[in-house]
């Protein structure tokens, strides 16, 4: 049995545009809701989300399902949390507050078996199908996904370096911490927000580097993929809740009579 093919590695490494949700509803059922919607990755969020390892597996085990590929982002740049997620089989991670070339490393490290890494090594996980893929520790490099994730301005200025680190499939920009960095909590659409990572986002794009991001407006998502950026999460399945809630009850309060 071969180890399961990683399409959306695959897209960023031909540049094909990917669009993506963020995930933070932290159940198997809340994922069953938007998987069949068909986005090329969704984010599986454990940093800002009260997810667990076992609610990570079950929702890893509704994409599985389906088309979309499955992120995971680890609370931390933590080797043994990045262990027992690839254990459970996630293909891709997403690792947060990424701030030099050395932390990069030790990202990429964390998804590598020795000699090329220090990822621990177990011949009976999920991510093996339990034994049974055969080339899983030949193969599994080739189809996982690294992304880092720059949230500083001193990141920033450090973008092409990180970015050209040796195993590392993306740079993506947090626009929340910059602007919060900038001395902008709370504005991340901000216009010096976006004139300090689209310049970076452009020197890394002339380099071959994919580069993505998260963004709550759809006009502004398109425009982003549109100008280079590979991969962009356009929305989250809470955001959308809430935002649906609220409209319902507006649009029928509004029509009652009194």
């Amino acid at each position: 049995m071969d180890l399961e093919h990683n399409p959306f590695e695959a897209a960023l490494k031909v540049g094909e545009k990917q669009l993506g949700l963020w995930i933070g509803l932290c159940s198997g059922f809340g994922a069953e809701v938007t998987a069949p919607s068909g986005f090329d990755w969704a984010l599986i969020d454990m940093e800002h989300s009260p997810n667990d390892f076992h609610s990570v597996l079950a929702q890893l085990q509704v994409f599985a399902s389906y088309e979309t590929t499955a992120i995971v982002r680890p609370d931390w740049n933590d080797t043994v949390a990045v262990k027992r997620l690839l254990d459970l089989g996630a293909q891709g991670l997403l690792f947060p507050m990424i701030q030099s070339v050395d932390e990069a490393e030790q990202a990429v490290a964390s998804t590598r078996y020795p000699p090329r890494g220090v990822r621990g090594v177990s011949g009976n996980t999920r991510a093996n199908k339990f034994g049974r893929v055969t080339d899983y520790a030949a193969s599994v490099d080739g189809e996982t996904t690294v992304l880092v994730q720059l949230e500083t301005t001193a990141a920033i200025a450090q973008a092409e370096a990180i970015g050209m680190v040796d195993g590392v499939s993306g740079v993506f920009f947090g626009p929340a911490d910059i602007a919060a960095d900038m001395g902008l909590v709370g504005q991340p659409m901000n216009v010096a927000v976006w004139d300090v990572i689209k310049p970076a986002a452009q020197a890394l794009i002339a380099k071959g580097v994919p580069v993505g991001t998260l963004v709550m407006d759809p006009n502004f998502a398109a425009g982003l993929l549109n100008d280079g950026f590979n991969f962009v999460a356009c929305g989250s399945d809470t955001g959308l809740l809430a935002k649906a809630s609220d409209a319902l009850l507006e649009t029928v309060k509004g029509k009652i009579k009194e």
